[in-house]
């Protein structure tokens, strides 16, 4: 066993603690810390890709954080890099957080308070506590120093008050190159944090801005704008993932600087870690613009568009993030959590239907060949409102192929020369005659039925181990199937990397209703697992399936 699998946290554990977060928010409340002000939240993406899984958790927490409370949460978009950010992200963000069942009470941007950031920026200059630089970044990063050594002062960092003020605002109107110049904040080369040692809080930028075009040339980094950001908007908690708990005195610092009342105060938690997954917008901008995946909906991707037209609800997820829980310690949750999750709610939802994925042809030599019946067959084990619908039955069906063996191992209870099975819902077959082609791959099985064997008929005698599934092969319909694997598994190092295999594509026979389906319609496919028809590429004329999981769970409570 790898080390990172021993990292991953025993899902068979229920996550029952206290929320941590809450008990804060509790003591805030008890002791009016933030006065009679409501709780209010946040979720702050920055709109540079597609939303996944991990985003999910933070939605979930801010969001049902203000609930519980009778606050308020906004949806703010980080957009201080024009170079990075579309529109196309920003309407993305905002469809996955509705489908997740928020509602925002402000949708704002970062950029809707640049002139005020500025204003702020001039306001440490004249307190002496930030500086215009000239160093270029790579001379700041060895000037920053390292964990166990102390930085260097920039040979600027002393310049004037009026100089300073008389640079920045020439930044600001546009007369130096990107990177010539930077605004830097003055607090400690010698910090053991490193993150305090003058960091940049603006930096030139000569590029369209999705929001404000080319209105600014300047932009403010993340470590200075969101805690001004939180600030205007009367945030009272911001919640962040784990990697900005070393950026939290930053963020103090610079709300400390300007003077504000009642600042907001900065609580990490672990993010969330999936295994088989990469949550990385990074790399998942990779995949798809290097055409592994279709986009960021290929149902492979962790996005929460991949996952929504792979067939997941919002409920399955919201359910996935309450389990996990929230805590102080980063860990990695088995996949097979959210799967059980997604297979909980869908249980009594969805109705069954028989699909069959590897058509191999059954024809029933004693059935009369111009007969036709109708087989009452249950609609779902789960919820009987659903009742029962008819399926037609003919002398030629089509099974699963793997419900066939020529040799059977020990314990097949399923097709086999002289074996006899139960068709659900129908009759009893043996099989009699194995027909193979040239090549000597089986094409064709020819049994007989007992016709005293029909489900419903009362029948008392012998008995039969198996039961499969069946279509009829005269009102067969015909589906393209798409199969899923992992899009990343473990390679022998422990190591995420690119499963080639993730990816199955069949052409499978379905019973007749099926062809009633509409796009994002989700089944059971009996035996096999929980499907949707494919909210993009579903047509009459081009009928697409999606597995949204299969029936085995490995997940245990």
């Amino acid at each position: 066993m790898s080390d990172k699998t021993k990292e991953n946290i025993n899902v068979t554990e229920e996550m029952e603690t206290s929320n941590f977060i809450h008990n804060i928010i509790d003591r805030d409340l008890e002791n009016k810390t933030y006065g009679d002000r409501p709780i209010y939240t946040r979720f702050p993406p920055e709109p540079n890709g597609y939303l996944h899984i991990g985003h999910a958790k933070a939605i979930c927490l801010n969001f049902t954080t203000a609930q519980k409370y009778g606050g308020k949460c906004n949806l703010r978009f980080d957009d201080t890099n024009p170079l990075k950010e579309d529109t196309e992200y920003v309407e993305s963000i905002k469809e996955d957080v509705r489908w997740l069942g928020f509602q925002w009470d402000k949708l704002l941007f970062a950029s809707d308070y640049f002139d005020r950031m500025i204003e702020c920026a001039f306001t440490l200059i004249k307190k002496g506590k930030a500086y215009v630089c000239d160093l270029s970044a790579e001379e700041i990063r060895e000037y920053r120093g390292t964990l166990t050594e102390p930085g260097k002062e920039s040979p600027y960092r002393n310049r004037s008050v009026e100089e300073n003020l008389m640079l920045f605002q020439e930044m600001i109107d546009g007369k130096y190159k990107d990177g010539e110049k930077v605004l830097r904040a003055k607090i400690d080369m010698a910090s053991p944090n490193i993150n305090m040692r003058d960091p940049v809080i603006y930096r030139i930028a000569q590029a369209t801005h999705h929001n404000t075009g080319d209105k600014y040339c300047v932009y403010p980094m993340y470590d200075y704008a969101h805690p001004l950001e939180d600030a205007f908007e009367e945030i009272t908690h911001s919640l962040c993932t784990l990697e900005f708990e070393d950026h939290r005195p930053l963020y103090d610092w610079v709300l400390r600087e300007l003077d504000w009342e009642m600042p907001p105060q900065q609580i990490e938690f672990a993010r969330l870690n999936l295994t088989n997954t990469v949550m990385s917008k990074r790399y998942l901008k990779e995949l798809v613009e290097n055409g592994h995946v279709e986009g960021w909906d290929d149902p492979r991707m962790p996005t929460i568009a991949g996952l929504r037209r792979r067939g997941y609800t919002p409920e399955a997820i919201r359910d996935f993030c309450e389990r996990i829980g929230v805590s102080k310690a980063n860990s990695t949750v088995d996949i097979s959590l959210l799967e059980h999750c997604i297979r909980e709610d869908l249980k009594t939802k969805v109705e069954t239907r028989m699909v069959v994925l590897d058509p191999l042809k059954v024809v029933i030599t004693n059935y009369p060949e111009d007969l036709t019946e109708e087989m009452e067959i249950e609609n779902s084990k789960e919820n009987e409102a659903f009742g029962n619908r008819k399926v037609p039955f003919s002398r030629e069906l089509y099974v699963e192929r793997d419900d066939f063996m020529e040799v059977p191992v020990k314990k097949f209870f399923r097709l086999y020369p002289g074996n006899e099975v139960r068709l659900k819902g129908a009759y009893f077959i043996k099989c009699n005659e194995v027909i193979k082609d040239s090549e000597g791959n089986v094409i064709e099985l020819r049994c007989t039925y007992d016709p005293e064997t029909r489900s419903g008929s009362g029948f008392e005698g012998r008995k039969v181990k198996g039961t499969i599934h069946w279509v009829d092969a005269k009102t067969a319909v015909t589906l393209t199937v798409r199969v899923y694997d992992y899009l990343m598994i473990e390679d022998e190092n422990g190591e995420n990397v690119l499963n080639p295999n993730s990816l199955k594509i069949m052409n499978a026979m379905a019973e007749p209703s099926l062809a009633d389906a509409k796009a994002g319609d989700r089944f059971q496919f009996l035996r096999k697992g929980y499907y949707i028809a494919d909210p993009v590429l579903y047509t009459e004329d081009n009928r697409v399936f999606n597995q949204i999981v299969d029936l085995k769970s490995s997940w245990k409570k």
